[in-house]
């Protein structure tokens, strides 16, 4: 966010000076002017430093809240350029603000929304800039505009969803894990102590639990960095092609969750093309865009040998009839649907079967998670009161 100096007249010619923080000067002048000042002279003030831009990012709720406001606005005739004005003025995440505020200013000085948009790929996905694309292409703005904020939503809430249900055993995991190893470090070898100083026999799950003590007391620092590289590595693997692949793979073949994440990926395929469709996008075009959407090299290649299929002038369930990560009713109902030329219709069915069977798995890994976090605290519980607190009370009734 940039800061501009300004000299203006206010009302009855009075002479005003003064500092207005804006995305761009013609962000800055729109404030100013709402203001009732009239601007006499503006600059840029130098030596500027915004450490909230530099550090904030646009989060998927950000473009979800920005997508339908802008829809509201768009469909309440107001004007595209004075909807991003009005929307630049209020959002704020400072880097969202300044993007908004550029493409607000490219708009006005004749650029396309769809090109403005694109400027900014780090924030507005080929998808996204592709629906609005398609949307100016056939002067259906305002209605692809809704359907557009309509699926970000729907794509929000269910990766809102999963992240939920996991948040519960996260948490309870990493408090476990920090609980046991302060008792590690810092207790257990208190407590073993007295009980080696007595020469008293000790069980082999006390012993095991004083090995394990006296080595993380040793490495501590060592296991700190350790895990602190397995973190950084583990995040530098995923980016190269075969790190991402081999996880791609272990992710859709993982007991309970690999059927989740399929789910997951045949939900955003079919809401993804579904909505290029809508929007007038040839169907050859909607698949290379989603490809690029679906984050699975698997889902990606599946869609890709899909699209030269269509090119070739096959059906686009060819490839997801051999598939066996795309369910067999899938690849029925987007033949049923090339055959009646409904097939938009049929994916929009598909995209809410499968959410629905997303929101059951994930009510029921919630209800599954919590006897099993119980169970692992007892056990966790059990095991450290047989192995130290049975010997400590063995040795105090030998005394």
């Amino acid at each position: 966010m940039a800061v501009y100096k300004y000299k203006a007249t206010g009302p009855g010619d009075s002479s005003v000076k003064g500092l207005v923080e804006a995305p761009n000067e013609a962000i800055a002048a729109e404030i100013l002017k709402e203001k009732n000042l009239k601007i006499v002279s503006i600059t840029e003030k130098s030596g500027n430093f915004d450490l909230a831009l530099l550090i904030s990012r646009v989060s998927a709720k950000d473009l979800v809240i920005f997508s339908r406001q802008f829809s509201v606005l768009v469909g309440s005739s107001v004007s595209i350029v004075q909807s991003l004005k009005m929307l630049a003025n209020q959002i704020e995440n400072p880097k969202f603000k300044m993007i908004i505020g550029e493409v607000s200013a490219d708009v006005d000085g004749g650029v396309r929304l769809s090109d403005a948009l694109q400027k900014h790929s780090d924030v507005f996905s080929e998808f996204f800039v592709n629906v609005i694309r398609s949307g100016e292409s056939s002067g259906k703005l305002e209605d692809v505009l809704n359907y557009l904020a309509d699926e970000l939503e729907k794509d929000y809430d269910m990766t809102s969803k999963i992240k939920g249900a996991m948040i519960y055993p996260a948490f309870v995991f990493t408090a476990m894990m920090a609980v046991g190893a302060v008792m590690m470090i810092v207790v257990v070898p208190k407590l073993t102590g007295i009980m080696e100083e007595t020469g008293m026999e000790l069980p082999m799950a006390t012993k095991a639990i004083i090995a394990i003590s006296d080595f993380l007391t040793a490495y501590w620092p060592m296991l700190i960095v350790a895990v602190i590289g397995s973190f950084f590595g583990f995040k530098y693997v995923k980016k190269i092609p075969i790190g991402k692949k081999i996880f791609d793979i272990i992710s859709l073949k993982l007991p309970i969750f690999g059927k989740l994440f399929r789910t997951i990926h045949v939900v955003r395929f079919s809401r993804s093309i579904q909505t290029l469709l809508v929007g007038g996008v040839h169907i050859s075009k909607s698949l290379d865009i989603t490809a690029k959407v679906v984050n699975n090299i698997i889902y990606k290649d599946l869609i890709m040998r899909t699209k030269t299929e269509v090119e070739d002038g096959n059906s686009m369930s060819t490839v997801f009839a051999t598939s066996p990560y795309i369910p067999d009713m899938v690849s029925q109902m987007i033949s049923i649907g090339e055959k009646t030329g409904k097939l938009d219709d049929i994916l929009s069915s598909i995209a809410k079967f499968y959410g629905r069977e997303i929101d059951s798995t994930v009510a029921n890994l919630m209800t599954l998670m919590e006897p099993i976090i119980m169970v692992t605290m007892g056990l966790a519980v059990g095991v450290m009161v047989a192995a130290i607190i049975m010997p400590m009370y063995n040795m105090g009734s030998a005394m």
